[in-house]
């Protein structure tokens, strides 16, 4: 049996993620040593996937240019040109993808399921996990494994089981044909086409859905999420090359063409492409793309790219082409 599409929505803004997604996408965002996409395309990939169809949006041209560089072949872009929602998102593929067997991930979220419930099958899946508080989120009702209601972000939720962003279709011409469906009957969910309620469609439908109970899951969708996501992903990184005059606390990821003098970097720190860090101590943090960090204690901080933090100790959540300097206790460009 072949294995099945993936279909990856990375159109979303990211607004709890300012100020980075001001400038970044979020799906490009940094984590363990590169984009939160990458990670999810070399996952699906290293399971013999061989088609996965990004959908953009939001600076779609920024992702379009990663993809080009560092996934040639096997990706394909599909563009939602208005930002209705995840259901919306999904549906654009239609043409590309009309029929056969489709996988669905977010593309701001990492997931650790049974990739075996999701690679192939006679019906359909949906990953859940159990949390504290589902009112975030998509709530699932089920009897015995089966599906038997979705809620999208109930205020009372019936269940403590949410779903966290992976979805098998043994066929996905029925999930097109309920979102068409949906938006002809223009039924919106806080104002936006969900993909939940195009699921409890099919479900009252009759199509048969389980659910599969992922292990792992990394909602990157704050800097607190993204910070835990960079410290999970680090447990497999590699022991890091040494450097002169740079004490290296595992684990860290830093990327070769990364300057660092008289710093100690670790541990759960990840230090992109052309960044600088310079006379500083830095823990629990990601340093982006052309960022440059000087003479500073810093911890459970992201900074953007491009950005400029030079002074004291400080918890820091700073913005792409933003400079921070506290020894004149003002903020610079």
């Amino acid at each position: 049996m072949s294995k099945p599409v993936a279909i990856i929505p990375a159109a979303g803004i990211g607004t709890r993620l300012r100020p980075h997604t001001y400038s970044v996408p979020k799906a490009l965002l940094h984590v363990a040593g590169k984009p939160i996409l990458g990670h999810i395309l070399d996952r699906l990939m290293a399971r013999g996937i061989e088609r996965c169809i990004v959908v953009t949006g939001y600076m779609g041209e920024r992702v379009r240019e990663y993809l080009a560089e560092h996934y040639p072949r096997g990706v394909e872009i599909v563009e939602q040109r208005r930002r209705l929602g995840l259901g919306h998102a999904v549906a654009q593929t239609a043409e590309v993808l009309p029929e056969g067997p489709a996988l669905v991930i977010l593309g701001d979220t990492i997931v650790e399921p049974d990739w075996d419930d999701y690679l192939g099958g006679a019906e359909g899946v949906i990953g859940v996990r159990a949390v504290e508080d589902a009112r975030r989120f998509g709530v699932v009702e089920i009897s015995g494994q089966r599906v038997r209601r979705l809620i999208e972000k109930p205020a009372d939720p019936p269940s403590n089981l949410v779903i966290v962003g992976i979805y098998y279709f043994p066929d996905v011409a029925p999930l097109h044909a309920a979102l068409r469906d949906l938006m002809q009957d223009d039924q919106r969910t806080r104002g936006e086409y969900q993909l939940t309620d195009a699921l409890q469609r099919l479900i009252e439908q009759g199509v048969p859905m389980r659910v599969s109970r992922v292990g792992g899951w990394f909602d990157c969708g704050t800097t607190e999420t993204l910070l835990e996501t960079n410290r999970h992903l680090l447990q497999d990184a590699p022991p890091p090359e040494p450097r002169p005059r740079v004490t290296l606390v595992p684990p860290v990821r830093v990327a070769p063409s990364a300057e660092l003098q008289n710093a100690v970097v670790g541990p759960n720190v990840s230090i992109a492409d052309g960044a600088v860090v310079r006379d500083a101590v830095i823990r629990e943090s990601i340093v982006n793309v052309g960022a440059r960090v000087e003479a500073l204690l810093m911890e459970n901080s992201v900074i953007g790219e491009a950005a400029l933090v030079r002074g004291s100790f400080q918890q820091l959540n700073v913005g792409d082409n933003s400079a921070v300097d506290s020894r004149r206790g003002e903020p610079g460009n």
